[in-house]
Protein backbone atom coordinates (compact mmCIF):
# COMPACT_ATOMS: atom_id res chain seq x y z
CA UNK A 1 0.00 0.00 0.00
CA UNK A 2 1.30 3.42 -0.29
CA UNK A 3 1.86 6.05 2.62
CA UNK A 4 -0.97 7.90 1.49
CA UNK A 5 -3.64 5.10 1.37
CA UNK A 6 -2.59 4.08 4.55
CA UNK A 7 -3.05 7.58 6.15
CA UNK A 8 -6.49 7.56 5.27
CA UNK A 9 -7.43 4.14 5.22
CA UNK A 10 -8.14 3.45 9.06
CA UNK A 11 -9.68 7.13 9.54
CA UNK A 12 -13.00 7.67 9.35
CA UNK A 13 -14.57 11.24 8.25
CA UNK A 14 -17.34 12.12 10.35
CA UNK A 15 -20.36 13.42 8.43
CA UNK A 16 -20.71 17.00 8.12
CA UNK A 17 -23.56 19.06 10.55
CA UNK A 18 -26.53 19.84 8.60
CA UNK A 19 -28.41 22.43 9.72
CA UNK A 20 -31.88 21.52 10.90
CA UNK A 21 -34.48 21.71 7.99
CA UNK A 22 -37.28 24.29 8.30
CA UNK A 23 -40.66 21.84 8.45
CA UNK A 24 -42.87 22.75 5.66
CA UNK A 25 -45.73 25.39 5.32
CA UNK A 26 -48.61 24.32 4.84
CA UNK A 27 -50.08 25.30 1.31
CA UNK A 28 -52.46 28.11 0.55
CA UNK A 29 -55.04 28.18 -2.31
CA UNK A 30 -57.24 31.01 -3.64
CA UNK A 31 -60.52 31.13 -2.76
CA UNK A 32 -63.26 29.67 -5.33
CA UNK A 33 -65.98 31.56 -4.10
CA UNK A 34 -65.25 33.86 -7.05
CA UNK A 35 -64.22 36.75 -4.70
CA UNK A 36 -62.00 39.48 -6.62
CA UNK A 37 -62.90 37.41 -10.17
CA UNK A 38 -65.32 38.43 -12.99
CA UNK A 39 -67.97 36.11 -13.00
CA UNK A 40 -69.06 34.51 -16.32
CA UNK A 41 -71.21 36.10 -18.47
CA UNK A 42 -74.78 34.39 -17.75
CA UNK A 43 -75.73 34.53 -21.60
CA UNK A 44 -73.59 32.08 -24.29
CA UNK A 45 -73.73 34.65 -27.29
CA UNK A 46 -69.96 34.21 -27.03
CA UNK A 47 -69.65 30.52 -28.65
CA UNK A 48 -72.55 31.36 -31.49
CA UNK A 49 -70.20 32.04 -34.09
CA UNK A 50 -68.11 28.55 -33.59
CA UNK A 51 -67.92 26.67 -36.79
CA UNK A 52 -69.79 22.57 -36.60
CA UNK A 53 -69.51 19.97 -38.98
CA UNK A 54 -73.29 19.36 -39.54
CA UNK A 55 -73.64 16.02 -42.08
CA UNK A 56 -76.83 14.75 -43.50
CA UNK A 57 -76.68 10.93 -44.16
CA UNK A 58 -78.45 9.64 -46.68
CA UNK A 59 -76.88 5.76 -45.83
CA UNK A 60 -74.12 3.82 -46.07
CA UNK A 61 -73.03 0.55 -47.53
CA UNK A 62 -70.09 -1.61 -47.11
CA UNK A 63 -67.81 -2.68 -50.35
CA UNK A 64 -64.56 -4.51 -51.42
CA UNK A 65 -62.04 -2.37 -53.17
CA UNK A 66 -62.78 -4.18 -55.95
CA UNK A 67 -66.59 -3.46 -56.17
CA UNK A 68 -65.22 0.22 -55.47
CA UNK A 69 -63.11 0.01 -58.31
CA UNK A 70 -65.55 -0.93 -61.05
CA UNK A 71 -67.89 1.74 -61.04
CA UNK A 72 -68.22 4.01 -63.07
CA UNK A 73 -70.75 6.64 -64.32
CA UNK A 74 -74.61 5.32 -63.70
CA UNK A 75 -73.52 2.64 -61.62
CA UNK A 76 -75.77 2.08 -58.45
CA UNK A 77 -74.34 1.83 -55.08
CA UNK A 78 -77.18 0.02 -53.01
CA UNK A 79 -77.53 1.78 -49.81
CA UNK A 80 -78.78 -0.38 -45.99
CA UNK A 81 -81.51 2.21 -45.61
CA UNK A 82 -84.84 1.79 -47.11
CA UNK A 83 -86.85 4.28 -48.91
CA UNK A 84 -88.70 6.46 -47.17
CA UNK A 85 -86.72 6.05 -43.53
CA UNK A 86 -85.89 9.29 -42.17
CA UNK A 87 -82.14 10.40 -42.78
CA UNK A 88 -79.82 11.11 -39.79
CA UNK A 89 -78.34 14.82 -39.10
CA UNK A 90 -74.53 14.65 -37.58
CA UNK A 91 -72.99 16.94 -35.88
CA UNK A 92 -69.19 16.57 -35.57
CA UNK A 93 -70.06 12.95 -36.22
CA UNK A 94 -72.86 13.02 -33.35
CA UNK A 95 -76.51 11.98 -34.78
CA UNK A 96 -78.51 14.94 -32.85
CA UNK A 97 -81.56 14.42 -35.30
CA UNK A 98 -83.38 12.38 -38.11
CA UNK A 99 -85.73 13.84 -41.19
CA UNK A 100 -87.24 13.65 -44.69
CA UNK A 101 -85.80 14.69 -47.69
CA UNK A 102 -87.49 18.64 -49.20
CA UNK A 103 -86.60 20.53 -51.54
CA UNK A 104 -86.38 24.57 -50.64
CA UNK A 105 -85.92 26.81 -53.86
CA UNK A 106 -84.60 23.96 -56.46
CA UNK A 107 -82.21 22.71 -53.61
CA UNK A 108 -82.47 19.75 -51.30
CA UNK A 109 -83.45 20.45 -47.74
CA UNK A 110 -84.04 18.22 -44.49
CA UNK A 111 -87.39 18.60 -42.87
CA UNK A 112 -86.11 17.60 -39.18
CA UNK A 113 -88.74 14.96 -37.72
CA UNK A 114 -87.33 13.64 -34.69
CA UNK A 115 -84.83 15.61 -32.29
CA UNK A 116 -82.44 13.47 -29.90
CA UNK A 117 -82.66 14.41 -26.32
CA UNK A 118 -80.30 15.50 -24.42
CA UNK A 119 -79.95 12.58 -22.29
CA UNK A 120 -80.17 10.19 -25.45
CA UNK A 121 -76.81 12.32 -26.75
CA UNK A 122 -75.18 11.81 -23.65
CA UNK A 123 -76.23 7.98 -24.06
CA UNK A 124 -74.45 7.78 -27.31
CA UNK A 125 -70.85 9.25 -25.36
CA UNK A 126 -70.61 5.73 -23.18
Amino acid sequence: MADHEVATSGAKTPPPATAPSPSPAPASFPSLDGGGVASAPKNIDFILDIPMQVTVQVGSTKMVIRELLQLGQGSVIELEKLAGEPMEVLVNNKLVARGEVVVVNEKFGIRLTDVISAAERVQQLA
